[in-house]
């Protein structure tokens, strides 16, 4: 469920028309609703009740740093996978106690940064990380509070560039080295080893993946606990898919996911981290768009719009589909057209739709792309020097843009040319 829904024929964002936003702030733009996010982190978080878990809201999904307080506010911790979201998530006023800093190539500057600040849990991914990350811990006279993450093999269906468990897979270590790593870490002077970690992927729409590699990290966590290891947290990552197309099945929903839960790891004891993302942010949020001209073509028609692939790279890079609002109702029983949905970019893969059956559209029209609230706005570039676009929350009655859009300048602001050429500016 979300809170974008048309009233008298307008495209709302809870109680706010989109058209009064893009007058304020002028389009391209994101959009989220607080009553959604709101909502959906409820949602996961009471069809896991009765368990021992912290949320931590995947910051890779949406950084905003107003998205990161609210969630924060709600009680969610943050899993961060750079120095950056790391800088962030304490910036929104996150605890760092609430933290888990994951992904596969932590700097040993990102590694200072989180022991210096503190943070809940650091899962390491490879060998040589647990051996660097001891050497500092030890040299700052810490103790580096870690889980293993481990890779499980298992395939969790999903497109292949965003499959994070399988062993040909770059994260985690491999499944059969893993009670060798535990004991190597638990002697080691600079860490204490505290969890398993375990994150299949992402957009997942099947349970079974996840009942199998959960079920493989209970039976891991029974084996450490035999030899001595006091296993205390289980990190069971994010992963949990979105409906991005209206008219297809809806996946699991999150009171099934957290079934799975319990049925897997539930009785181990252990304090469960869970890391969602995308299932509490997608829906929440829209990118809006305006018509710049519609142009026929020889099959269909091409409808030019001012935002971009550089604004939501999803369907240029894994051929995503996200649902066409028109911000204006259309009639009931108005003809529809062919036509593709394409930015200004100079790439032929700068396109939101293909031969989409739509009613028309015109000049000026305003559309808005639905289930763009994770991997957005945080995905973005400025490529062909076009400016990141504004960021704007609703709530209620009331919006505030929560990042502005910078003038063209300030793509170069940090640029300058070298000593040579200083004086030669106009060639």
């Amino acid at each position: 469920m979300h809170h974008f829904q048309y009233r008298d024929g307008v495209l709302h964002a809870e109680d706010v028309s989109i058209p009064s936003i893009a007058e304020a702030v002028g389009t391209p733009f994101y959009c989220y609703s607080t009553a959604t996010l709101t909502r959906h982190y409820r949602v996961f978080t009471d069809a896991l009740e009765g368990l021992d878990t912290l949320v931590c809201f995947s910051a890779k999904a949406n950084g905003n740093l107003a998205v990161l307080r609210l969630l924060g506010d709600l009680g969610a911790g943050c899993d961060v996978v750079s120095g950056g979201e790391l800088k962030r998530a304490l910036a929104a006023g996150i605890r760092a106690e609430k933290i888990v800093f994951s992904g596969v190539g932590k700097t040993t500057e990102e590694l200072t940064l989180a022991l210096e600040n503190g943070v809940g849990q650091i899962n390491v991914e490879s060998e040589p990380e647990l051996n660097r990350l001891n050497g500092i811990a030890t040299e700052l006279g810490k103790t580096a509070p870690i889980a293993l993450r481990v890779n499980p093999d298992v395939d969790a269906a999903t497109h292949d560039k965003i499959s994070t468990g399988r062993k040909e897979d770059k994260f985690g270590v491999a499944w059969d080295d893993a009670p060798r790593l535990y004991a190597t870490a638990e002697s080691m002077p600079g860490i204490e080893v505290r969890g398993v970690a375990v994150h299949i992927g992402s957009q997942i729409t099947d349970l079974a993946p996840f009942e199998t590699a959960f079920t493989k990290v209970a039976g891991l966590v029974g084996d450490l606990r035999e030899t001595g290891i006091d296993i205390r947290t289980v990190d069971l990552g994010g992963g949990l898919g979105v409906p991005y197309k209206r008219d297809n099945a809806a996946p699991p929903s999150p009171a099934e996911y957290g079934d799975v839960v319990r049925r897997t790891v539930g009785d181990l004891g252990c304090k469960i981290l869970l890391e969602p993302g995308r299932v509490i942010a997608a829906n929440a949020g829209v990118l809006v768009t305006k018509v710049i001209y519609v142009k026929p073509g020889e099959t269909k028609e091409f409808v030019i719009v001012d935002a971009a692939m550089n604004d939501l790279i999803r369907p240029a890079m894994y051929d995503a589909h996200h649902d066409v609002l028109p911000v204006s109702e259309p009639d009931a029983g108005a003809p529809k057209k062919k036509m593709d949905i394409v930015g200004p970019v100079c790439e032929t893969g700068d396109r939101f739709t293909r031969d989409a059956i739509m009613c028309a559209l015109n000049e000026e029209d305003l559309i808005a792309f639905s289930t763009a609230g994770a991997y957005g706005a945080v995905m973005a570039s400025t490529y062909n020097a076009r400016p990141l676009v504004p960021e704007v929350m609703v709530n209620g009655e009331s919006f505030a843009v929560i990042r502005k859009r910078p003038a063209v300048e300030d793509l170069w602001a940090l640029e300058s040319l070298p000593d040579w050429m200083a004086d030669d500016t106009q060639g």
